[in-house]
């Protein structure tokens, strides 16, 4: 199959990569994510970020360059030329659960560094609501100002911006996050390996808190918790099932899209591919091309 049109051919120069949690914070932060391209000469096309809709919530430091938001209704490539880009704004943000894919663009080299955390763990932290923040990519420091502990979320920050390198970034917040989420967290913490395993859990967890048994309080609990109706935390977890399956397919054979589409709880593969596009912009096979051959994909790659 040809590449698609517009397609930014890999770098091999930059660093990306993606670690875990320790095991003790597990149920609040979901991994850590460092992109440096600092050193590295790219095109311009290499310089946009793809990240699909997800339900987590961002902590993210912009701590070299610079990063703006692109704003467009078409994530390939030529609909991107053109696009409009708004600077972030900061350089410590936030960010709610996604019901969309999000695009972003460096115009240089560039070093960020991202905490994903579950959104009804951070609401926890923090007293604050996420879903006020849904779709949105906010300063930080503001909105921290007005949560429990606010003099502790800003020295994290001023940690986070002090350490030499990723493993002293990731230490800061493990020894900030811990002692906290051990005094917020859930009786039962939840299962995190897997978006639908957590999802579960926060349905089963919102069902049993709190006065009332409807339908309509447990929608109420759950987006509470989450920033998301379940409805919607079904069509991302249902999404990310579908990439881990195919990740899972030998290397050079073409998914069965059909079979994917069964075994994780799709209609039919016309319904797989509409929720495909709806979560990253792309048709599943296109997608999966672009996270073998597109820089700007590197998000993808790491987590699938």
């Amino acid at each position: 199959m040809p590449s698609p049109a517009g397609t930014a051919p890999l770098a091999p120069d930059t660093r990306s990569q993606l670690l875990l949690p320790s095991a003790a914070i597990g149920g609040c932060v979901r991994a850590y994510t460092e992109r440096d391209t600092r050193g590295c000469v790219l095109s311009e096309a290499q310089r946009f970020n793809h990240f699909p809709a997800t339900p987590y919530c961002s902590l993210v430091w912009v701590l070299a360059g610079d990063a703006a938001i692109v704003r467009t209704d078409q994530p390939d490539a030529p609909g991107l030329a053109g696009a409009p880009r708004t600077p972030v704004g900061a350089d410590w943000l936030i960010s709610g659960p996604q019901t969309r894919p999000m695009v972003s663009w460096n115009p240089g080299p560039a070093l960020g560094f991202w905490v994903l955390l579950q959104p009804d763990a951070l609401h926890a932290l923090t007293g604050l609501d996420s879903a006020a923040w849904c779709n949105q990519l906010l300063p930080a420091a503001p909105l921290l100002a007005q949560a429990r502990d606010a003099a502790g979320w800003q020295a994290l920050d001023q940690a986070v911006r002090a350490a030499p390198d990723t493993a002293a970034r990731v230490a800061a917040v493990e020894a900030f996050v811990l002692p906290r989420w051990q005094a917020a967290r859930p009786a039962q913490p939840l299962g995190l390996h897997h978006a639908r395993d957590w999802a579960v859990a926060v349905a089963q967890r919102a069902a049993t808190s709190g006065p009332g048994r409807s339908l309509r309080q447990l929608e109420r609990r759950i987006k509470r918790h989450t920033g998301l109706p379940m409805r919607e935390l079904r069509v991302l977890s249902r999404a990310e099932a579908a990439f881990f399956q195919v990740r899972a397919e030998p290397d050079g054979e073409r998914p069965r899209w059909a079979e994917v589409a069964s075994d994780v709880g799709y209609a039919d593969q016309a319904h797989l591919c509409r929720e495909t596009r709806r979560v990253t912009g792309f048709t599943p096979s296109e997608l999966r091309q672009r996270i073998a051959e597109d820089e700007a994909f590197w998000a993808y790659r790491l987590w699938i």
